[in-house]
């Protein structure tokens, strides 16, 4: 169930509605979004699949790398809770995966490999409009989500769609599809980023990222120019330093 207090939520919704702000970064505010759902509902981890300007779903953000691998696999073999959400526009809540083989063939065994035990996912609408699907997944038991839960987390996703669509709005119609595709491309830079990062200073990719955002803030620059500048400049790469490795489990390798 989810537990914080009126306020901490009021302030979360607040920070997902403000996509209004000059020199908005679209990377940044999808892996803010999926780090406050995980910790909204002290969930293990939490991913969010967008739609290309094909409207095929890709990986967007994810809140660590053990749940980027399994958003992948996800994707790869067309079956899982966000494809399922996105496609019905409803949400898929209070699924145990170990039960969820006959729903999932592929999806469920190995999610539940990776160690989760439970996932939900809720479609990122505005009416009949679904630009994606936000997935929250469970590593302990009970981790089901009552009907105010479902709500809570519904309205969420509904207030990030919003503020997205009101960005493509106040910009031009198609900014919206440019601006995601842009960030799915951006994608690939920064995982090359991530990874020289991790491996210059011997850390998990998960805090070489959490390096190369506290870098960009502190610079007051877009995540993609300095994990390009990261790729590209062997002195970009020395500058990053990173925090002290936060624990966790291990990412995972796709099969």
């Amino acid at each position: 169930m989810i537990t914080v207090s009126a306020q901490r939520l009021a302030k979360v919704f607040v920070e997902i509605a403000d996509t209004l702000v000059d020199e908005f970064d679209l990377i940044d505010y999808m892996h803010m979004l999926t780090e406050r759902v995980a910790e909204l509902t002290q969930a293990a981890a939490a991913g969010m699949l967008l739609t290309d300007q094909r409207g095929r779903l890709e990986f967007i953000a994810g809140s660590d790398e053990n749940v980027t691998l399994l958003e992948l696999f996800q994707l790869q073999n067309e079956q899982g809770p966000c494809l399922e959400a996105f496609h019905t526009g409803e949400p898929v809540v209070n699924v145990n995966l170990g039960e969820a083989a006959a729903r999932w063939p592929r999806f469920a065994p190995r999610a539940a490999a990776a160690g989760f035990q439970s996932v939900h996912a809720f479609p990122m609408r505005l009416r009949r409009q679904v630009i994606g699907a936000l997935n929250v997944f469970g590593d302990t038991p009970g981790n089901d989500f009552d009907s105010d839960d479902v709500t809570i987390m519904q309205a969420l996703a509904d207030a990030a769609t919003i503020g997205l669509l009101q960005e493509r709005a106040i910009t031009r119609s198609e900014a919206l599809t440019e601006q995601l595709q842009g960030a799915l491309n951006s994608r690939i830079i920064i995982e090359q980023a991530k990874g020289a990062v991790a491996q210059a200073h011997g850390i998990s990719v998960d805090d070489a990222f959490t390096a190369i955002r506290g870098y960009a803030r502190r610079h007051n620059r877009r995540l993609t120019e300095v994990a390009h500048a990261i790729v590209t400049d062997p002195q970009t790469l020395q500058q990053i330093r990173p925090h002290r490795p936060r624990p966790g489990r291990q990412p995972q390798s796709a099969r």
